[in-house]
């Protein structure tokens, strides 16, 4: 069985639903609303236009899901359509520290995927023509005092590649910038390591040149005949397709909540602190091992996301640190659950606090100038959402990937390969689950 069938040449009669969808923004870059055609280049805004452009697949978001995706799709023969409201994204993929944690699976399908992740950013940046920085090195999970360490290595016994144990001297001649009165010890495991602004810009350009489009605008309404979604509306211009894939993080709940879909898909407030480069040079990937983040992820579908509000429900404060080749640093993490995807947290106070938690663990960087960001993050529960929603037909989820930069860019070749032959093992898995969640709603 197919799963796409690629959109004919006829005029589709649509029905315009009443959704708008707000939140989505216009990219003002340089005063200029701007667009892009197929080889990167900058065209002016033209207002007014109506013309129905038609493609096989509109991806809703040019994340490190959305790109690869629509990379993908593009390269085995589809036309594709790109949409968002910024070229260059101030969310988590701007701010994530870029992990590839290709160790890490605990399932055969995981596993699979982990292998494949390493061996496709191996050979990525000569793909794509463009910088991805991929690297390996070591990731250090730090122990601390109350710490179990033999605990601690059991959780990881399942993983593709379980961390080995370190003692307190190892974990310090490995990296000196360690506070001895702190640390008594590590796992440690080989760990990738990409640059996510350059690998995007890398899949986005590749992603031109094989004649796909991207367009800046916002979303206001989608075309449907019935349930079936066959297009969207945007301040510029109607594009159809029968295929929209929604791939655009944190806003992927707010897009799906307004066409009736309500899966387990979330997010959280994250909070970093970002350097210039810096002389000082930190070598592993430094990560406590007690992974906090995912217990507070776990407590999110116990919360009302039908009623946002600005509480705090629930955060974690993890102590990590990664340094880019270029020198500048990524500092520490908070996790806030916080409902209302507005919400604006204290700036000093954040600052204070992280910056109170790496002087615990990497003392010589506790002062060091660096900026405070803040931006969601997306999450689903317990697996990424991938596959098409059948109670909505046209409309497919790319989204709500724990683990993005490892999990999401071979997904994308499934994808694409359930596309072009009608099957594609771990896509169908993904998919019966999906479907099973959206039997639910």
């Amino acid at each position: 069985m197919a799963w796409i069938v690629p959109i004919s040449a006829r005029v589709l009669t649509v029905q315009i639903a009443l959704t708008t969808i707000a939140d989505w923004g216009l990219l003002l870059l340089a005063g200029n609303l701007q667009d892009y055609d197929r080889s990167g280049q900058s065209l002016a805004l033209i207002k007014g236009y109506t013309t129905m452009a038609h493609f096989d697949w509109i991806v809703l978001g040019a994340g490190i899901t959305g790109l690869p995706l629509a990379y993908e799709l593009q390269k085995v023969g589809q036309r594709v359509l790109l949409l968002d409201k910024v070229l260059a994204p101030v969310n988590a993929t701007a701010y994530g520290y870029g992990g590839v944690p290709y160790w890490s699976g605990t399932t055969p399908l995981l596993q699979q995927l982990c292998r494949e992740s390493r061996a496709l950013l191996g050979t990525l940046a000569q793909e794509l023509d463009g910088a991805t920085e991929y690297r390996e090195l070591d990731l250090l999970l730090y122990l601390q005092a109350g710490d179990d360490p033999q605990g601690l290595e059991q959780n990881f016994r399942a993983c593709l590649t379980p961390p080995t144990l370190l003692d307190q001297a190892t974990v310090l001649a490995l990296e000196p910038q360690l506070n001895p009165a702190i640390i008594t010890g590590a796992l440690t495991v080989p760990h990738g390591h990409i640059h996510p602004i350059k690998t995007l810009q890398a899949y986005r350009q590749a992603f031109l040149r094989l004649g796909g489009e991207i367009k800046l605008a916002t979303v206001q309404r989608f075309l449907h005949q019935g349930d079936t979604l066959t297009g969207v509306v945007t301040s510029r211009a109607t594009y159809a397709a029968p295929n929209i894939v929604v791939c655009a993080g944190a806003d992927s709940r707010a897009l799906l909540s307004r066409i009736g879909v309500d899966l387990p898909l979330y997010f959280s407030q994250a909070l970093v602190l970002q350097t210039p480069p810096l002389a000082q040079r930190l070598a592993p990937l430094v990560m406590p091992a007690r992974f906090a983040r995912l217990a507070l992820e776990a407590q999110a579908s116990s919360l009302d996301w039908s009623t946002p509000t600005d509480t705090v429900q629930a955060e974690v404060l993890e102590a990590g640190a990664i340094q880019f080749l270029d020198g500048h640093y990524l500092l520490g993490q908070i996790s806030q659950l916080v409902t209302h995807p507005a919400y604006q947290p204290d700036p000093i106070a954040s600052e204070q606090r992280l910056r109170a938690a790496i002087a615990q663990v990497l003392p010589n960087l506790a002062n060091v100038p660096a900026q405070l960001h803040h931006c969601r993050v997306a999450f689903a529960s317990p697996n990424p959402l991938v596959g098409q929603v059948k109670t909505r037909p046209g409309l497919y989820l790319f989204t709500g990937f724990s683990s993005p930069f490892c999990y999401s860019l071979p997904l994308a070749r499934h994808f694409a390969q359930a596309v072009t032959t009608g099957h594609d093992a771990i896509f169908t898995t993904l998919n019966q689950q999906l479907q099973a969640l959206d039997a639910k709603q």
